[in-house]
């Protein structure tokens, strides 16, 4: 069965926060899920680059707009990684083969219904925040409705002839009524459209970063005929290559945030109907996280980054949280002690500790393996039997909290069926005998689908806790949703804690330390303090089965030759000097860091370095290392570390720098 998603393309001056993040996770788990139960699955994202708010946030920084979005696009492809996003593709508005998409679309209206499309006088509140003209009704004590300000504005430009499609939309409505979710959302659209519609403004005059109107270059093309486009450029539409446009269009999900529900469910089936094209079958618009209260955003100045999060917890932790705390399509408040309570009550203590317990009595009592006699029937198997369906039935509506409630439910049942069964005092009486073995062969098989159905939300730690069962993480599959799949007498390697527990007021104390960090690239997680959690090898994302069938697009068409360049002078703002290790000693509670002290030459200083799992302390005392001298400190695991160790990567194992041991100490690497 073939499925399709797509989410909303973001403004590229926005640097990614939890906001942008969900959306995208969302998508992913529900990708991911689809492909686990054997659909092939097309799952695409991207960046929408034009209009006036990109054109003035790169006149402010005195730079072309297509600087200022290869810069950010940059960001969100590291960012999508980390997080094990796993799209198929990546489009971006400024690619060529957008703009043909784009160009297209206008052919086909204006040759199916030639009226809808006219030069016209248009004079209105414009909010650059939304990117659209807000009618007199619609403003909020002289606001946009999102709280930002409009500007008076008139032109003369391209117009839709919306108002022209208000009863097909209606009748569309009447005979699709899961066209948009949640039903109050839909409700919403249909009372809108019911008021009447009034034509849309589809071309600017006042700016010039866009796309040219075809044959009228004075105007560019207003961002929502744009933007909307790239769900079917993106496969193609208005190439000569119509394959992927043949076979996932239309699209079963348009995931996006609910302040932009009616531009998907009214602009875009309109643009759709008068060119002639099948419309998406469903729109899903989802809450938005909220700290007190307001919604996350850079306007407010409340934006929750990722990068101390994922560092601290790793990035499947973050993941869980969203996907746990947010009941879908409504609104969630994001705290930090509720992410470090979720993460030890849930992860570290139900999830983790249950299968550390099982895996330590089997390896103790079976000689390090799974246990050797299997079992047909038992409690676990019950409940996994009614579980797994329910579990299916809320991922197939996308009720994705309500699914992890059900992964817990089997979860809970093994935990009491353990301790009802007391496998350490059945050793201690009756040694390792069959009747042992069915019971710590049921635990073991009961979370082996606990890990199954955790893979969608969590891929990462899934592979990891997949290793620790002695199953390689390529062996699952839709079969791995059935009870019997644990193999008896397995070598059950040992491994890592998948979650330690975090000290929480300590990790507030962090947070108070770095929140007033409001920007930056997304953080390198070999610092991770959960390295079982950031594993970068090929099994912990794996390429997607369905879909292209080929690793996600990292789109550099728009980009001149030249942007990722840059000048001597910027070069040398990097301070780089060698330092020798004094003394090294690793981190408490951490598998990676190393607080290293290091003389300077001119001073001694304290850095903290993610080499723990390639050196031991005591052989990097003495050794000449080159450090970036002039980095603002910061602080990792509550030690300030004041400066940064260069070291190459090799397939994620960090690799130092040589320097000769006959260069003193400050010298500068240039």
């Amino acid at each position: 069965m073939k499925y399709s998603i797509t989410t909303a393309i973001h403004y590229v001056n926005d640097l990614p926060h939890i906001g942008h993040i969900y959306e995208n996770v969302t998508a992913d788990v529900a990708a991911r899920y689809h492909r686990l139960i054997g659909d092939d699955v097309f799952f695409l994202t991207g960046t929408d680059e034009h209009g006036q708010k990109i054109q003035r946030s790169a006149e402010k920084e005195g730079i072309a707009p297509i600087e200022l979005a290869d810069r950010v696009v940059r960001n969100h492809h590291e960012l999508w990684k980390t997080l094990a996003i796993s799209h198929d593709d990546f489009i971006r508005t400024t690619e060529p083969r957008h703009k043909a998409g784009v160009y297209e679309l206008i052919r086909r209206i204006r040759e199916r219904n030639p009226d809808d499309l006219y030069v016209g006088e248009h004079s209105g509140w414009y909010c650059q925040s939304e990117e659209a003209f807000i009618p007199d009704s619609q403003l909020v004590d002289g606001l946009c409705p999102d709280g930002h300000k409009v500007e008076k504005t008139t032109e003369r430009n391209y117009f839709f002839r919306l108002s022209a499609w208000e009863k097909p939309l209606l009748d569309f409505y009447r005979a699709n009524p899961g066209f948009v979710r949640p039903k109050t959302r839909f409700n919403e659209i249909i009372s809108f459209v019911e008021q009447g519609l009034k034509d849309l403004s589809v071309s600017r005059t006042s700016i010039s970063w866009g796309i040219p109107f075809p044959d009228d270059p004075e105007h560019v093309i207003y961002v929502w005929m744009d933007a909307l486009t790239n769900y079917i450029s993106a496969m193609g539409f208005g190439s000569n290559d119509q394959t992927l446009l043949e076979k996932y269009w239309p699209v079963d999900v348009h995931l996006i945030g609910k302040d932009i529900v009616r531009f998907h469910a009214v602009y875009w089936p309109a643009f759709l109907m008068s060119a002639g094209i099948e419309l998406p079958k469903s729109i899903i618009g989802h809450g938005w996280w909220l700290r007190d209260d307001q919604k996350i955003s850079k306007s407010t100045g409340n934006i929750v980054r990722p990068n101390h999060i994922i560092e601290r917890f790793g990035p499947d932790a973050l993941r869980y949280y969203m996907t746990r705390e947010m009941s879908f399509g409504q609104d969630a408040n994001y705290s930090d002690e509720a992410f470090v309570q979720r993460f030890n009550a849930d992860l570290a203590n139900d999830l983790g500790n249950t299968l550390s317990r099982a895996l330590k009595m089997s390896r103790t009592y079976f000689d390090g393996s799974t246990p050797p006699v299997e079992c047909g029937d038992s409690d676990i198997r019950t409940r996994a039997l009614a579980v797994i369906p329910r579990w299916r039935d809320a991922m197939d509506g996308w009720n994705f909290q309500r699914a992890l409630d059900e992964v817990w439910d089997l979860l809970n049942s093994i935990n009491a069926y353990i301790v009802a069964r007391e496998p350490w005092k059945h050793y201690k009486e009756k040694g390792a005998d069959e009747s042992l073995s069915r019971i710590l062969w049921n635990a073991l098989e009961g979370l082996r689908l606990v890990w199954v159905m955790m893979s969608p939300v969590m891929p990462r730690v899934s592979s990891a806790a997949f290793r620790q069962l002695g199953i390689e993480p390529e062996s699952t599959g839709a079969r791995a949703l059935e009870w019997g799949s644990l193999q008896t007498g397995l070598a059950l390697p040992e491994g890592e804690a998948l979650f330690p527990r975090i000290d929480q007021k300590q990790f507030l104390e962090e947070i108070s330390m770095t929140s007033q960090d409001k920007s930056g690239p997304p953080i390198d997680t070999t610092q991770a303090a959960n390295p079982a959690a950031t594993r970068s090898d090929d099994t912990a994302s794996p390429p997607p089965a369905g879909g292209t069938g080929v690793a996600p697009r990292e789109t550099t068409e728009a980009q001149p030759p030249d942007a990722t360049e840059i000048s001597i002078d910027e070069f040398f703002q990097t301070k780089l000097r060698v330092a020798e290790i004094l003394e090294a000693e690793r981190v408490e509670k951490s598998n990676k860091l190393v607080k290293l002290r290091v003389s300077t030459g001119d001073g001694e200083r304290t850095v903290v370095a993610g080499i723990g799992k390639a050196y031991d302390p005591a052989e990097l005392v003495g050794r000449k290392v080159v450090i970036v001298a002039n980095l603002k400190p910061a602080k990792l695991m509550g030690i300030e570390s004041q400066g940064m160790i260069l070291a190459a990567s090799v397939d994620g194992v960090p690799s130092l720098l040589g320097v000769d041991p006959a260069v003193p100490p400050g010298t500068e690497v240039r």
